[in-house]
């Protein structure tokens, strides 16, 4: 099938609605929500008569975030509920010291600041970096490598975690993962990536990266559900993070209930307490498989074609200034902006009533399209913009 066809098959979205807001909640294809409505079905009149099928299918979940992010095995991913568990099971599970420190970015979604924050209690510094990078004469950065550079500078022999998103919410900022991550190696510190805005947009590679921990929602450019979502944890490592959650579901033999002893699960799930969330399996495991099929390189040059369209546009319009990188290596699915001299948060308003769905961030607005999405939606909704602005 081509891929307009998957396409046209796949997104229903109603052709009154322009949705540009995958960097919060995507709609669903539609193999995703038959997936559901088959196990439902399967519930209504079965119960749970077929769960060793429903155990194939977490299985195979599994495996295709192994092959999403070239994770080593398939042992290394845990399916937990949410990216703020599953960073709340790293610092939480850290063995600080008094003095540490971890390393962050200024422009963090709460979730990966909260988690830190909270780890005062044991003297942990957490470091916020301004990764914005200072202009040149010509309203052009410096330096190139500012990020990078700005976070590997605040790091010193205290430093325990380097924790970044791999895509700024906000700005869209994109980050050198793998820069990041070989010095964190070569420095014996956690490199901590929250890949939320990136995996189901863009290719990732754990290995290439040395990412020690990533976490990512089902729900953003995944086209999945709320309420589940992937964590990786390097093998070597697994046994360093304390355990705070405990249940029948973590233990290394899970099926024998009557025995007294256990010890937890040689893989990762190990960080998984309690009975698997079966109906947010089957429906990311659907959703995977559209991204299995389209390939993930192919995605990715959908979502830039679409950043980059809509940033040149952006470029040409007066009073617009545009928040995100604009620099080809920094561009993501991100692109925020803002009208000077006007009220951007009554402008969204406007969008949002006019069925432009997007987000209103850094006191601009935020589009944030996916790989499906046409040119002449952001055409619309630009021209919608234009009307509702002025």
């Amino acid at each position: 099938m081509s891929l307009e066809n998957i396409i046209h098959s796949e997104f229903l979205i109603d052709p009154d609605i322009l949705y540009l807001n995958h960097a919060a909640v995507s709609p669903w294809p539609v193999r995703t929500a038959n997936a559901v409505k088959q196990f439902a079905d399967e519930n209504v009149h079965l119960g749970a008569s077929r769960y060793l099928d429903w155990l194939k299918i977490e299985a195979d979940l599994r495996k295709k975030i192994k092959v999403m992010l070239n994770a080593p095995s398939a042992d290394d991913i845990a399916l937990l509920k949410n990216t703020s568990e599953a960073l709340s099971v790293v610092a939480f599970g850290i063995d600080w010291r008094d003095g540490d420190n971890i390393v962050s970015t200024d422009q963090e979604f709460p979730s990966n600041r909260i988690v830190w924050e909270a780890q005062a209690r044991h003297g942990v510094e957490f470091r916020q970096v301004d990764v914005m990078p200072p202009a040149g004469p010509n309203d052009e950065p410096n330096d190139l490598n500012y990020p990078e550079s700005a976070l590997i500078s605040a790091c010193d022999e205290h430093t325990r975690v380097m924790a970044v998103s791999s895509v700024q919410y906000g700005s869209g900022l994109k980050l050198d993962l793998a820069k990041l991550g070989h010095f964190c190696r070569d420095n014996n510190i956690y490199f901590c990536v929250d890949a939320i805005q990136s995996i189901g947009a863009h290719q990732f590679d754990i290995q290439a990266i040395k990412a020690d921990f990533v976490m990512a929602d089902a729900h953003k450019w995944m086209c999945g559900p709320e309420g589940i979502a992937l964590f990786y944890c390097r093998s070597e490592i697994r046994e360093q993070l304390g355990l705070n959650q405990f249940g029948w579901h973590m233990v290394e033999d899970t099926s024998d209930f009557t025995r007294k002893e256990w010890t937890p699960a040689k893989n990762a799930r190990r960080f998984e307490c309690g009975s698997p969330n079966m109906l947010g399996i089957h429906a990311l495991s659907a959703s995977l498989s559209l991204f299995d099929e389209i390939g993930m390189e192919h995605v990715e040059k959908l979502i830039l074609k679409n950043t980059s369209y809509l940033i040149d546009i952006l470029k040409k319009l007066d009073e617009i200034n545009i928040l995100t990188p604009t620099e080809e290596h920094r561009r993501a699915g991100i692109v925020t902006f803002k009208i000077e001299a006007k009220d951007n948060t009554e402008i969204y308003t406007n969008l949002m009533k006019n069925k432009v769905i997007c987000a209103n961030r850094l006191g601009g607005i935020r589009f944030s399209p996916h790989f499906y999405t046409g040119l002449n939606i952001i055409d619309r909704s630009l021209e919608i913009l234009l009307r509702v602005s002025h």
